[in-house]
């Protein structure tokens, strides 16, 4: 920005605009005619244009003066937003910030990631919702969420928001450790049908590169075939049958090394999908959140969930 420019051309300016007077602005700034006068005259030498047009019915913008408006309005919230965040962290008042985090990383990643973050901000208060990925998405840009850890949404869903990549993590298929797939190898694949299979639902973000996958193997559609999300009743079902269950693998990597569930020969690395950060590209930025952001990052980058 020009250094040129200081907050009371900003203030004069944006009050002329909202006033349409540059007498009413001096009343409301509390400044006489004459100073605001000279604040808009030296902004227009700045910027080298015209900015408002003065007549008898008062001060209106000109197409400059609108162009610079939009930004400017934009620039005083921000800086406004900027110096409550500062002040909120510095007085340590209590403060809430909305993260949602898919089941997964509910379990793997936010317990260390909150520890390390209560160091800093214990007055802080962290609220957690999980879910599918698109609704915890669906949230944020409704300004219901301030942050989502979860997949990277579809093209689609990611207008007005920001992605950082903490990992990336393929699908695996997992049965119970004594099912009979396991003694076949590399020759499950042609056996799938042999048993019932749990697939993410239609809403599911991996729903897609889990079909695909499919279909390079040759399988369309499983007629014996169950579809839910819900880690507790993938969990709780592949283990007392013979089913076989197609889920991320951050969702079961605890139970692949505890060996309650085992992992099909089945090369699924063409799944492999990034995990990250998602906020909005207007979010306001301040000291807090940005410790919460770095606490999340540390944590993934010291968890085993991440596909070895």
């Amino acid at each position: 920005m020009d250094p040129r420019i200081r907050l009371r051309h900003i203030r004069c300016f944006l009050e002329i605009a909202r006033t349409r007077s540059l007498a009413r602005a001096a009343e409301t700034l509390a400044i006489s005619q004459p100073a605001v006068t000279k604040s808009l005259q030296e902004l227009e030498r700045i910027v080298d244009a015209p900015l408002v047009e003065r007549n008898r019915k008062g001060a209106t913008l000109t197409h400059y003066g609108e162009a610079f408006l939009s930004r400017a309005s934009i620039a005083m919230i921000e800086l406004e937003h900027a110096v409550e965040g500062v002040s909120n962290v510095r007085k340590k008042s209590a403060w809430t910030v909305r993260v949602g985090a898919l089941p997964t990383v509910a379990a793997h990643i936010m317990p260390d990631a909150i520890n390390r973050f209560k160091r800093q901000e214990n007055e802080a208060i962290v609220r957690i919702v999980t879910g599918p990925n698109g609704h915890l998405i669906s949230l944020l840009k409704r300004d219901t969420l301030d942050l989502v850890v979860g997949r990277l949404g579809a093209p689609k869903l990611m207008t007005d928001l920001t992605f950082t990549q903490l990992y990336s993590e393929p699908v695996r298929f997992v049965v119970r450790p004594d099912h009979p797939l396991l003694k076949a190898g590399s020759g499950a694949i042609s056996k799938l049908t042999d048993y019932p299979v749990i697939v993410p639902d239609e809403d599911a973000v991996i729903r897609p590169s889990v079909d695909s996958l499919l279909i390079s193997l040759g399988y369309k559609s499983f007629a014996n075939r169950i579809e839910s999300v819900s880690t507790s009743f993938g969990r709780a079902y592949t283990v007392q049958t013979d089913a076989i269950w197609i889920i991320s693998h951050g969702v079961i990597s605890r139970d692949l090394e505890a060996g309650t569930l085992a992992a099909l020969d089945i090369d699924t690395s063409d799944t492999s999908g990034p995990v990250g950060l998602t906020t909005r590209a207007d979010a306001i930025s301040y000291p807090g959140f940005e410790a919460l952001k770095l606490a999340i990052r540390q944590a993934a980058a010291t968890s085993r969930i991440a596909y070895p």
